[in-house]
């Protein structure tokens, strides 16, 4: 029996309600919430279980100065192709197009792991990250559709577990294939959650079929593209691969400055933009923006080097490494599941967003503490205050970012925000990849000389079985220049999250719609969209 969302409702207060409320029934809802976060475990778990494995990829296939691009092509690709799975779910209905991306993905997830070299794991890994474009951004509208803001902390529970899965559970089982099966099970993993998630997702979701004659912006597309390369390919080489001021570096700034300012014309001009830059017009979208990006920043950085210190430093294996991240992703699932709640029920969020900002900060410039004396527990607890913050922040954004927007704009809302923490995660990933590379091999030349330029000039160091046959004396020296590394990452993450603080004061506690505080254009916005259907349970 298939359950619709009419669009005949008599009454402004009976419209406040969640979609269940137009007739269906709770599970309903609740098997389709399963099989999209599903889908988004898809894409999150991948993240987590590379994270944790980096370290034997990267020795194995070898090159310090790559390790950043297996990370940051994967979001570089992902940022490109949000804005355009959000407009195509717009345009010709989410739910093939939702099925395409995790298609896509999979065919990244069989070749990287067949890949022989480096440059052909940061290709494939670029196609991974097209399909989780689109996994994410569909996962994050569709939800969107289905239930208002006030009422999506009674569901909050099932994306916490799924990021607690993901978070605890990846590097557990990231670590625990890597030391076992090898590094290519890491996403050969993919494959039986993929199969589970299409068949869910074409059994249980039936959405409308849509077809537009309007034109994707394909010009704004590309020249958006080419802005955000521009910028990370600065990110990444400034300062390793080449000088701040040489050409190379003087000529992407030239050509990410146009790019980004000829985006800026198209998309005033064109019918259909694929980032509408009216939407930015409300303050709390623009603010929550630039904190998910901060947000993204954060993680993504985090959740590369805090492996590769644990692994250098602390001696811990690749299963262990995963298993000493437990207290930052149990304590950022703990107050998620929190915060939502207390959002349903009271309707407010601002404190979250400030207190989350906070503790970020708090948590970054703990971390940055850290030596070659730094005991578990006191790197477990310094991990806590950070997860904290990001238990504050990761729903709240995105629950902030959807409030803010019109109905009709709630795939280009929902693909925005996800842009920008997808951006910021590639920003993250880049300008920490150069500050850590650029610490090691300074802190390796001054300890051991021409040694320490030929060991940090490879990429053999960063295999952790490899490093136990190290010199004691060289060994010590990579300990310290790992943990030095380490420390300037964090504390300029510190430094930049401050930011993300501060905008934090500046949000809007704006009534969240389909509660009793609802603004009218709020409260009816849900019952416009064309009719949902889902399979009944």
């Amino acid at each position: 029996m298939g359950m619709s969302q009419g669009n005949a409702t008599p009454a402004a207060g009976e419209k406040q309600k969640p979609a269940q409320s137009a007739g269906r029934q709770p599970a309903s809802v609740r098997v389709v919430l399963f099989a999209l976060m599903i889908a988004m475990l898809l894409a999150m778990l991948d993240n987590m279980i590379v994270g944790t494995a980096m370290p034997t990829i990267v020795g194995e296939l070898g090159g310090l100065e790559h390790l950043s691009w297996v990370v940051t092509a994967y979001t570089l690709a992902t940022a490109a192709s949000t804005p355009i799975w959000g407009k195509l779910g717009d345009m010709y209905g989410r739910k093939g197009v939702f099925l395409t991306s995790i298609v896509l993905f999979l065919i990244g997830s069989v070749l990287s792991g067949m890949a022989q070299d480096m440059g052909q794991l940061i290709g494939f890994r670029a196609v991974q990250g097209l399909g989780a474009g689109g996994l994410m951004v569909g996962v994050m509208a569709i939800i969107g559709d289905l239930i208002p803001p006030r009422e999506r902390g009674k569901y909050q529970g099932m994306m916490a577990g799924v990021m607690a899965v993901a978070m605890i559970g990846g590097p557990l089982v990231g670590g625990t294939i890597t030391d076992h099966l090898g590094w290519r099970w890491s996403f050969y993993i993919n494959l039986p959650l993929g199969a589970i998630a299409l068949v869910m997702i074409t059994t249980v979701l039936h959405l409308p079929k849509k077809r537009s004659q309007t034109r994707i912006d394909y010009v704004g597309a590309a020249l958006l593209t080419i802005g955000i390369t521009a910028l990370v390919l600065i990110t990444t080489w400034g300062g390793t691969e080449y000088d701040w001021l040489s050409g190379q570096i003087i000529g992407l700034g030239i050509t990410g400055v146009i790019a980004l300012a000829a985006f800026v014309l198209v998309e005033r001009k064109v019918a259909e933009p694929v980032l509408p830059l009216h939407i930015f017009r409300n303050g709390n979208f623009s603010l929550i923006t630039v904190i998910g990006f901060l947000v993204g920043f954060v993680m993504f950085g985090s959740m590369t080097f805090l492996p590769l210190f644990q692994q250098t430093v602390q001696g811990a294996s690749a299963t262990n490494s995963g298993l000493l991240l437990l207290p930052m992703l149990l304590a950022m699932m703990a107050v998620s599941l929190f915060a939502g709640r207390f959002t349903t029920s009271t309707g407010k969020y601002k404190i979250f967003v400030v207190v989350g900002g906070g503790l970020i900060t708090a948590g970054l410039a703990l971390l940055s503490l850290m030596d070659t004396d730094t005991t578990r527990f006191t790197s477990g607890a310094y991990m806590a205050v950070l997860g904290a913050g990001m238990g504050f922040l990761m729903q709240t954004t995105m629950l902030i970012a959807q409030n803010s927007v019109e109905m009709k704009d709630m795939g280009v809302g929902s693909s925005s925000a996800t842009l920008f923490r997808t951006i910021g995660g590639s920003f993250g990933v880049a300008i920490f990849g150069a500050i850590f590379t650029h610490q090691v091999q300074t802190t390796m030349a001054e300890r051991v000389g021409k040694a320490g330029e030929k060991l940090t000039g490879g990429g053999a160091q960063m295999d952790p079985k490899r490093l136990n046959e190290l010199p004691p004396m060289i060994k010590d020296a990579y300990d310290h220049a790992v943990a030095t590394g380490t420390h300037h990452v964090f504390l300029w993450g510190a430094v930049v999250s401050i930011i993300g603080f501060a905008a934090a004061w500046f949000v809007k506690e704006v009534p969240l719609r389909g509660g009793p505080a609802s603004r009218p254009e709020g409260e009816n916005a849900p019952q416009e969209q064309a009719p949902v259907e889902v399979a009944a349970v």
